[in-house]
């Protein structure tokens, strides 16, 4: 159990650190190494909670996801453990009925993931070891992706006999730019390694160990956490914002939006602080 400012942090299959010597940062760690931190539905359930929990606490800024353990980030979906939703008998024998019952379903389990790209702190992604399938779902939804030398990355939903449809194949292509590689890695689940997704521009650098690339993504994220809350917050939302519809919309949404957010008093604190040639101190957001 974790705490910080008034919030306390308790889950089972996710621990959240706060490292003393990095203000403003939470460390959370996927925690089922046993089973190379495979998902089971109440781990992605709780992953919501988490980010959640992260985004509206005023005491944290920024946020590193990792895998616990040697082994993985996440193998993916457990498929053994896997709800047996397609089963299910909840729609009798109507196929409208089971439909709904399973398009809420895929619905909740988008949102679960989608916590991550909402949460209003940015989160840097860093993989190592087996990263598979939900994985690649994961690292997409956040807003950084680094990764170890010998990382092993798969979009692997079609050897299971599906199409992936919890996030991937909508945030892929967005954050390469080629199409043609999206989909040659979605239709055939080959696995890929970490000299081609940083040349693809999936991953932003290559670490030679885990504890290194932990390390980075500390640092990216104490970087993060010094700047003012308003103006991270404010540029993570108009980044994603802008992603997702045309230049003239998203220039008149981030008018909006900067005529309340650049009266903020952080604008004078910044511009002071680099006059005085000092680190400014923001207040909690």
């Amino acid at each position: 159990m974790a705490a910080t400012g008034g919030s306390v942090y308790s889950y089972k299959y996710f621990t959240v650190h706060f490292p003393a010597a990095r203000p403003y940062v939470a460390h959370v760690e996927i925690n089922r190494p046993e089973k190379l931190n495979a998902f089971i539905e109440p781990m992605w359930l709780e992953m919501r909670q988490v980010f959640d929990q992260l985004s509206s606490d005023s005491s944290v800024r920024a946020i590193v996801l990792t895998g616990a353990g040697s082994k993985a980030f996440t193998a993916g979906l457990d498929v053994k453990q896997a709800p047996q939703v397609l089963s299910s008998d909840k729609g009798g024998s109507d196929t409208a009925r089971n439909a709904v019952n399973i398009r809420r379903y895929i619905l909740q389990f988008q949102d679960c993931l989608t916590a991550i790209e909402r949460c209003e702190k940015p989160v840097i992604a860093a993989m190592h070891g087996y990263s598979y399938g939900f994985a690649i779902d994961i690292s997409a939804a956040a807003d950084v992706r680094i990764c170890t030398r010998d990382v092993h990355l798969s979009v692997k939903e079609v050897d299971i006999g599906m199409a992936a449809d919890i996030g991937v194949l909508s945030r892929l292509p967005k954050i390469v730019g080629n199409f043609g590689w999206v989909k040659e890695v979605a239709l055939s689940a080959r696995i890929f390694g970490a000299e081609e997704a940083h040349r693809v521009g999936f991953v932003n650098s290559i670490h030679d160990s885990k504890e290194v690339m932990v390390g980075a993504a500390l640092d990216i994220a104490s970087l993060i956490a010094q700047k003012s809350p308003v103006a991270v917050q404010g540029t993570k939302e108009l980044l994603n914002w802008s992603r997702d519809h045309p230049i003239a919309e998203g220039l008149r949404y981030t008018a909006v939006w900067n005529s309340a957010a650049i009266q903020t008093g952080d604008v004078s604190t910044a511009l002071m602080a680099g006059i005085e040639k000092r680190t400014p101190t923001f207040e909690k957001l």
